[in-house]
């Protein structure tokens, strides 16, 4: 047994229909790059299409899309702040709050737009980096208890006492393969000082950061371990989030990415497949010079290969065979037009990456309200009655 006991003696209780096992199975078929009965399907959704989609297609207010699609796979998130405490707002009032998180960020989250604005930093200098002593990635409240965290917390949406981690794993499982998630080295310092001083004290202080970085490296190595095995088995895959490019390159060399960034995602990922799961990484921007990577490190599939970052899957298939698993890369531009005959030859045009296996359909990124509800269903029902092995479309 490991460290934490309880969920592990619960999870017999915790029974799967053979729906959800039909659906863990096309899952890993996919990504083992054969064929399963039909291409998986699912996407992350912002909250504001959620309530669009509702009012689109005319849906009951708790309706939502994973249940409703019944979708292929979901991911969930638990409290990887630094330092573990409760927002400090700094102002709140109908328009907007400005808290204080527990990576030290100040943000703004206007009720009115979609994404939180950072303000500042409370950790401005290198010196000041180099000194912070994170709070442990094995204490039981980032998985077991309610709480603030600034990613489940402050994004599209604001939510104060996020839910525990653990409830909402059991709450899935018998419904959904269930992914667990943590973020990368660059995506901790993009939230602990942000992008500027990231890239400016990289470029600066190479070496100084390096060794903040392997220290990063090592508290979410930790936090990974810890969060599967609080899991107590009810985790089927583990998704890295780590944004390491921009639309034309990286953020900084990939000779430094492969020092310093690199070691610790092999890490994770090798942790995670000792335990059984997938392992999707989801990383923006054009990760082209890097593609080999993460292959090479054993990652099952990348995300989001965006679009808009020039990336298209049925290149990638050519390029790469069935070496890179691919999830994702489906022009959310495109779906933004509404446009049905664009649309489908987005979709059948993506679906054809799909031959052979190793191939999950979703957005290039994520779905927001610029999509209508009567789009996201057709582009379900197009996945639907088009991806069924053998593809022949």
């Amino acid at each position: 047994m490991g460290m934490f006991d309880t969920v592990g003696n619960e999870k017999t209780n915790l029974k799967r229909n053979a729906n959800t096992l039909q659906k863990l199975k096309r899952m890993r078929t996919a990504l083992s790059h054969c064929e399963p009965d039909r291409v998986p399907i699912s996407d992350f959704f912002w909250g504001s299409f959620i309530k669009r989609w509702r009012k689109d297609l005319e849906l009951p207010d708790d309706a939502n899309p994973y249940y409703y699609y019944d979708l292929d796979w979901i991911v969930t998130v638990p409290n990887m702040d630094p330092f573990i405490r409760s927002f400090e707002t700094l102002k709140e009032d109908s328009e907007e709050v400005v808290v204080k998180t527990g990576f030290g960020a100040i943000l703004r989250k206007k009720f009115s737009s979609p994404m939180p604005e950072f303000v500042d930093f409370e950790t401005d200098t290198i010196e000041k980096l180099e000194a912070l002593e994170f709070d442990d990635p094995f204490d039981r409240r980032r998985y077991f208890e309610a709480g603030d965290n600034q990613i489940a917390g402050v994004g599209d949406g604001f939510e104060r006492n996020s839910p525990p981690w653990v409830e909402t794993v059991k709450s899935l499982h018998p419904d959904f393969p269930v992914f667990g998630s943590i973020i990368e080295c660059n995506e901790c310092l993009t939230r602990l000082i942000g992008p500027e001083n990231n890239m400016l004290w990289i470029g600066m202080h190479p070496d100084r950061m390096g060794k903040v970085i392997n220290r990063i490296g090592q508290f979410y190595l930790n936090c990974a371990k810890a969060q599967i095995d609080a899991a107590g088995g009810l985790l089927d895959g583990f998704v890295i989030w780590g944004d390491v490019a921009y639309r034309n390159n990286m953020f900084f060399s990939p000779d430094y990415w492969r020092a310093y960034f690199k070691p610790w995602v092999k890490a994770i990922a090798e942790y995670a497949h000792s335990k059984g799961l997938m392992v999707i990484y989801h990383g923006c921007g054009n990760v082209s010079k890097i593609l080999e990577d993460y292959i090479k490190i054993g990652i099952d599939a990348m995300n989001p290969l965006e679009a808009k970052a020039d990336l298209d899957a049925v290149e990638l298939r050519q390029q790469y065979g069935h070496r890179l698993g691919i999830c994702g890369n489906s022009n959310i531009q495109i779906w933004e037009t509404g446009d049905k005959e664009l649309i489908r030859r987005e979709v059948l045009g993506k679906l054809s990456a799909a031959q052979g296996g190793g191939y999950i359909f979703q957005s290039d990124h994520s779905v927001a309200s610029n999509v209508s509800g009567q789009t996201y269903d057709y582009i379900v029902k197009l996945v639907r009655e088009h991806g069924r092995y053998p593809l022949n479309f």
